[in-house]
């Protein structure tokens, strides 16, 4: 599907009918990831509109010499919602920098959500100024580290759980998605990374279910940083994951499903209370 917002063409994917989620994926990544993690938890869940973009130099949908910072990309995003779900109530999932994106979008619109997921979620864009985790491999096999082509070995440095299900999951929804992204449009927002303003800092926490997730051995965007956060999120809740970094999704399956399933029942519960900001 298509969407114009502006002078950009996004190219989306909308399975299912009702409450509208946006879903937005990682940096230099595209919509199927999240499409991977998220549809097996709507199996049996009914009354959900699941609209997966691509954003901008991302996926099929083109970048624009115009866009040349974050609240460039904030712009897009919101535009993006308006033009999909215009006036609607609604609920944001986002996925290491798309979870920066959808701070961004409550910031802008938080009278109208319903829920916020964050997944691995970007902090502190700066990771000179962040504190850290240092990357362990608590679980490898030897098909694994056979398997790896010469140009994989960087997944022995991001990689958690080293095993072929984690393996098939990069090469299948991460990999694709990296080698069609816009690289000269990545490095200039990359160049331009945070927003004009303090996204951290709203006049007022946000009052709907919020889930963070994040990986005890992230070492991209860790999880220190966000615990001061929370204070803005009185109905968050704050796992860190043992066992997990920054392919947090599928090296904790199971646990990802269950925490995620427990916020999509929190957030049905709240909008049917007719709760706004």
């Amino acid at each position: 599907m298509k969407c114009r917002v502006g002078s950009i063409s996004i190219d989306y994917i909308e399975v299912g009918a009702g409450r509208p989620l946006v879903m937005l994926h990682g940096g230099g990544l595209d919509h199927r990831h999240m499409l991977q993690d998220m549809e097996p938890l709507f199996e049996k869940r009914v009354g959900w509109r699941r609209i997966y973009p691509d954003l901008p130099g991302m996926g099929k949908t083109k970048a624009a010499d115009w866009i040349k910072n974050q609240d460039d990309m904030l712009e897009i995003v919101v535009g993006f919602i308006e033009a999909v779900a215009p006036g609607q109530r609604f609920t944001v999932a986002g996925a290491s920098y798309g979870s920066y994106l959808a701070r961004g979008v409550v910031w802008r619109r938080k009278a109208l959500i319903d829920g916020l997921l964050l997944i691995v979620p970007v902090i502190e864009p700066d990771k000179e100024k962040c504190n850290l985790p240092k990357h362990q491999v608590l679980n490898t096999d030897q098909d694994f580290l056979a398997a790896l082509a010469p140009n994989e070995g960087w997944m022995r440095d991001l990689l958690v759980v080293q095993s072929m299900d984690t393996l098939q999951y990069q090469r299948g929804f991460i990999l694709p998605a990296l080698a069609s992204a816009d690289r000269e449009f990545m490095d200039r927002m990359e160049a331009n990374n945070r927003y004009t303003f303090d996204v951290d800092a709203p006049s007022t926490p946000l009052q709907a279910p919020t889930l963070f997730l994040m990986g005890k051995f992230d070492p991209w965007c860790g999880y220190r940083e966000a615990y001061r956060l929370l204070d803005q999120y009185p109905r968050a809740t704050f796992a860190v994951l043992d066992r997990a970094g920054h392919a947090l999704s599928c090296e904790q399956k199971g646990l990802f499903q269950a925490l995620v399933g427990e916020w999509l029942d929190r957030v049905e519960e709240y909008s049917m209370t007719g709760k706004a900001e």
